[in-house]
């Protein structure tokens, strides 16, 4: 781009040839403006308004050529016109911004839309003129925005020089909220500033001249003594230290004050003899800093008091209730006397909880801690320690019917329904006992066995209370045991698959076989699926053992294959646990690829229940596997509660009559109709029916002759391990041989 800058007062007209706008230059010390704009006659005339007013003046007809000058050199103002051909107005302001270029724009548009006005506004332009403006328009415009430009530049240099001068006078600068103030030897106010008025409604002129005792409230006077007659220097003297000061704003409030103290002192020269030189070190007076600490005591207090104490309930936390059950086991010990620990969980509050919502939940065990305080005797402690769970110390006990009252009480009052946005909600408690020294004489053992107890209660049945006993402990242990053994059984191969062969009664050939799981303990010898399942499903082993059981099916099939087993279909009973959470439909298809089985051989057991935990998720991932050739089948049909619009929306080919149906046949003249019902449904959408269970000729004819044609049971075999299976196999292949 042509252009030179000249040190001449007037003005020089630059140009570039052809029908380019002239280039205006001035003085170096004039403000420095770009033009912009792709109509050389507009950016001509533009140029010639400007020529007389001491502008340096620099032009651009497209974007390229903008941002060009942009990145040279350094412009105060930019008067941009937003339609160019190459680079748009808006994009340069773009390039502005992301540069952090220090310059002022003017947006001159002939634009009428009013998204293109707030798209400059929003990129930070100064103004928005709309051609055609007027001369007056732009020329004031212009010079508001360099006006504020030098505002700016000078706000910039008072900064620099504050910030230069800052260490001079930064303890000034940090003490202007606080009172500052200056003593006699007497004690008396020689100087105070305006911040006292502000704070404590006094004016330093009434101050001045009185005794420090007028502002401090009557029990700090004796520790205002140290403060205000304070005489040592340095690190000696007096500092943070807190008084409360009397106000004069109407406010009944107390204000807090913590002050930091300094003593100047005075040297006192004397003329004596020559030679001689004397140095006195006089006491003038106090001068302090006073600041407001009234609002931080006031959070440190309500941050004190959250530390210890449940936000929802407003009841002590687990920090407090162990700090007040130690000072009660203290007591108990120094008297000989006994305390119960309770540990009080609620019953179906999970249930209330995903029903309602959290909003709701958080509402009831308000509800709930309100009644169970007002259960309690003075000096109890009732506690919230997360949860929907709750934890009392009842000290001083006379004996242990005491802590029976009120765990009465505490299920009496929670026999009374509650009311959650005009519905009744009922719930109730189980409630854990121990007795100091008895059952513990530490906080942990106490709370450790009340726990015991009240997992004992859910046990039972719930809704009730009950006393720590070791045997208790022994059964909590045996568990604990069982977790940790069954973690290992998964290390160490402990378990196997047994199959319970299904039968076509008409033909008596094996169509398909029920995998089911066994653990070979090392000490209890072989354990049945359903004794150690429930504790997988507690503790999160779920997903690893069905990912085990998955694995070994799929082993023996290739096995059951080789020995002519090609046609038999393999059933698999999968936890509602690993169906919404073990990366169920990728883990089958894996394995499946893995060892090189069919689809057509898996049929994937599920039971009722997952149709009303998550029944859209569950329908989906079924969907996916029947796609795939797997096949799906409703076990222990009848059992659950789900309803029959589920039936038709899940992909299902098997349903399977459950043994506790089964077991009712007793003749076979009789009337079975939860049977009947069942073999109709199963028959009139079209489904495959399996009866598990079956022990007696009696209960297969009946079957046989309601429409039932595949059976499971111990009539026609018990479950078998997978070298036996094999065995059979290999025997009914001889036998059609």
């Amino acid at each position: 781009m042509d252009g030179m800058f000249t040190d001449d007062s007037s003005a020089i007209e630059i140009t570039t040839g052809g029908n380019a706008a002239p280039r205006y230059l001035t003085t170096e010390n004039s403000p420095r403006l770009l033009l912009v704009d792709d109509e050389p006659r507009l950016l001509s005339s533009l140029c010639a308004l400007l020529k007389d007013r001491g502008y340096q003046m620099l032009t651009a007809a497209c974007g390229a050529e903008t941002i060009e000058l942009l990145n040279k050199l350094q412009f105060d103002l930019v008067l941009l016109d937003l339609r160019l051909p190459d680079i748009g107005g808006h994009e340069i302001m773009d390039f502005i911004n992301a540069k952090g270029i220090d310059t002022k724009v003017i947006v001159l548009s002939g634009d009428t839309g009013i998204e293109a006005a707030i798209g400059a506004l929003k990129r930070g332009a100064y103004d928005y003129l709309r051609k055609p403006y007027t001369r007056e328009e732009l020329l004031k415009t212009i010079d508001n925005a360099l006006q504020q430009r030098r505002l700016e530049s000078e706000n910039r240099s008072i900064a620099s020089r504050l910030e230069s001068s800052e260490k001079l006078y930064r303890y000034l600068v940090d003490s202007s909220p606080d009172i500052i103030y200056t003593l006699d030897q007497e004690g008396r106010f020689t100087f105070v500033n305006d911040r006292v008025q502000q704070l404590l409604g006094y004016g330093p002129k009434d101050l001045v001249g009185r005794h420090y005792s007028v502002l401090v409230h009557d029990e700090d006077i004796e520790r205002a003594r140290y403060v205000f007659n304070e005489r040592r220097v340095g690190e000696r003297a007096s500092r943070n230290v807190e008084l409360r000061l009397k106000s004069l704003t109407g406010s009944d409030q107390e204000r807090t004050f913590d002050n930091t103290l300094m003593t100047i002192s005075f040297n006192s020269m004397g003329m004596y003899s020559l030679g001689k030189e004397v140095v006195d070190r006089k006491f003038f007076g106090t001068y302090g800093v006073a600041r407001d600490i009234s609002d931080r005591k006031r959070a440190e207090e309500l941050i004190s008091y959250q530390a210890y104490h449940d936000i929802l309930t407003d009841l002590p936390n687990r920090i407090l209730f162990k700090d007040r059950l130690g000072l009660a086991v203290i007591q108990a010990r120094r008297n000989t006397s006994e305390l119960a620990v309770m540990f009080v969980d609620l019953d179906r509050f999970k249930l209330v909880n995903d029903t309602l919502g959290h909003v709701k939940g958080d509402e009831l065990l308000q509800q709930v801690a309100e009644r169970l305080r007002n259960c309690l005797r003075r000096g109890d402690t009732l506690a919230r320690i997360g949860g929907d769970e709750f934890t009392v110390v009842l000290p001083e006990l006379r004996d242990r019917q005491d802590a029976e009252i009120i765990a009465d009480k505490f299920l009496d009052s929670l026999r009374q329904p509650f009311t959650l946005d005009s519905k009744e909600v009922h719930i109730s408690a189980s409630i854990g006992i121990a007795v100091y020294p008895s059952d513990g004489e530490s906080i942990d053992e106490l709370l450790r066995h009340a726990d015991v107890a009240m997992y004992n209660v859910k046990a039972q049945g719930k809704n009730a209370h009950s006393f720590y006993e070791s045997s208790m402990l022994d059964a909590s242990y045996q568990k604990v045991a069982l977790e940790q053994s069954l973690r290992r059984a998964l290390e160490q191969g402990e378990l196997e698959m047994y199959y319970q062969p299904q039968v076509d009664v008409l033909t008596g050939e094996i169509v398909g076989a029920e995998g089911l799981m066994r653990w070979n303990h090392p000490e209890r010898g072989l354990l049945t699926a359903g004794e150690f399942l429930p504790f997988a499903e507690e503790n999160g082993l779920m997903v690893p053992i069905s990912d085990w059981m998955l694995g070994a099916l799929c082993r023996d099939l290739l096995q059951w294959n080789a020995a002519g087993g090609e046609s038999i279909q393999l059933s698999l009973n999968i936890s509602p646990h690993y169906l919404e959470h073990g990366g169920f439909y990728d883990k089958i298809c894996g394995t499946l690829t893995r060892f090189g089985v069919s689809p057509s051989q898996i049929e994937i057991e599920i039971t009722e229940n997952v149709c009303i935990r998550n029944p859209q998720y569950a329908i989906e991932q079924l969907n996916k596997l029947c796609q795939l050739g797997v096949s799906i089948a409703i076990d222990d049909f009848g059992t659950g509660y789900s309803s029959l619009s589920y039936l038709h929306r899940f992909p299902v080919h098997t349903v399977k009559i459950d043994q506790s149906f089964v077991k009712e046949i007793q003749r076979e003249n009789g009337h079975f109709p939860v049977i009947l019902a069942i073999i109709s449904i199963a028959s009139g959408l079209g489904l495959k029916l399996v009866a598990e269970g079956v022990e007696t000729k009696v209960q297969a004819h009946y079957l046989e002759k309601s429409g039932c044609k595949t059976m499971q049971g111990f009539l026609y075999y018990k479950p078998l391990s997978h070298t036996q299976f094999l065995e059979l196999l290999r025997e009914k292949r001889a036998i059609s041989a």
